[in-house]
């Protein structure tokens, strides 16, 4: 079984593109799937014992570790503001190759990369929204879609959204763009399908999602559990963590009343640094994706190039506050990643930056 698994993931990559009725967003078949030259990025939030975000906060005042191992913030954005790379820190892409590189790996690595166009590569944020049109929503379909249209737009901080949409088939209804007029109409046009696969709609999301730099979310509403999927929550939970990628789920009372979809929600979501939602009624999904957008406008960007370190499969990321005045200040982001799925040839830098730029 666990084989027939892996070659239905090993399928999922090969042939994502074909599915859904648009092209990936921005033609991502063009670029693999691992992510960009050693560059750890972090979506970070910030809040004190009474939940209110903490704002003001600067570099100097986060430590970050990888296996225990101290790591220098070479880019640092609060907010809705740009990341800029910080004064001092080496913008040398790939530094420090990951074990098993080539020479020419290495080599490639080498290359140089400005402050601006790290700026330009990390800048921007980017949501994908996934919507639940299977028949779990035959039952306030006009709602979710009016829930859905207000978040998109409402969201300010984000300079790209794209729309999929799911039942046991996979919809990219908008590629990922700034204008919301495509986005709204990809919503509108949303029809309620058959049975639901969650788990795998949301990789080949994650997989989207991977080729883009900077900030990147993805954005759920679920009306019920997973009931035909092939592939297991874990590893789509793995794989959006190793890309940087983090997950929220607004999920109505029917999944709530599952327990194993409840728990399996709240586990991915908290591993990729978002957060969970259960909305007992359309009032409760808008306040759902208002909480969400208040949480997208406080996040702290960090990134970091990762130094030697031997081990090659699951690296875990510590992100704390230097000061004891934060004391008690509670820290969301990612647990950390997978080496294999963070690397990208840096010779590729400036491909990179051509597929990330806003169309």
């Amino acid at each position: 079984m666990r084989n027939r698994m892996l070659s239905f993931l090993a399928l999922l990559a090969g042939v994502s593109g074909l599915f859904g009725a648009g092209a990936v967003a921005q033609e991502t078949s063009r670029a693999p799937i691992r992510v960009a030259v050693d560059l750890v990025q972090l979506n970070v939030a910030v809040t004190d014992r009474k939940g209110h975000y903490v704002t003001g906060l600067r570099p100097q005042d986060f430590v970050v570790t990888e296996d225990g191992i101290r790591e220098e913030i070479a880019m640092f954005g609060e907010g809705n503001e740009s990341a800029s790379a910080l004064t001092g820190v080496a913008t040398q892409a790939g530094t420090a190759p990951g074990p098993g590189s080539s020479d020419t790996a290495k080599d490639d690595a080498r290359q140089h990369v400005t402050a601006s166009e790290l700026s330009r590569l990390v800048s921007g944020a980017s949501v994908f929204v996934l919507f639940d049109t299977s028949n779990y929503m035959y039952r306030g379909f006009v709602f979710a879609q009016d829930a859905i249209a207000d978040f998109v737009r409402s969201l300010e901080s984000a300079d790209r959204v794209a729309f999929y949409s799911y039942s046991r088939d996979f919809s990219r209804g908008s590629a990922l763009t700034s204008d919301r007029s495509q986005v709204l109409r990809a919503v509108r046009t949303t029809v309620a399908g058959d049975d639901a696969a969650l788990y795998n709609c949301l990789l080949m999301t994650v997989q989207d999602a991977a080729h883009f730099v900077g900030r990147k979310v993805i954005v759920v509403f679920s009306n019920g559990p997973d009931n035909s999927s092939m592939v297991p929550p874990e590893d789509v939970a793995e794989l959006a963590e190793s890309t940087g990628t983090t997950i929220y789920m607004v999920s109505t009372e029917q999944a709530h009343l599952e327990p194993v979809s409840t728990a399996v929600f709240q586990r991915m979501t908290a591993a990729t640094g978002g957060k969970v939602y259960f909305a007992k009624n359309w009032k409760d999904e808008h306040d759902a994706f208002a909480s969400i957008r208040d949480d997208l406008a406080h996040l702290y960007f960090l990134s970091y190039y990762p130094r030697p370190n031997s081990n090659n499969g699951w690296r875990t990321i510590s992100v704390t506050l230097a000061s004891k005045q934060h004391k008690g200040y509670h820290i969301r982001t990612r647990d950390g990643y997978r080496l294999e799925y963070t690397h990208l040839s840096s010779g590729k830098v400036s491909s990179a930056l051509t597929e990330s730029a806003p169309q």
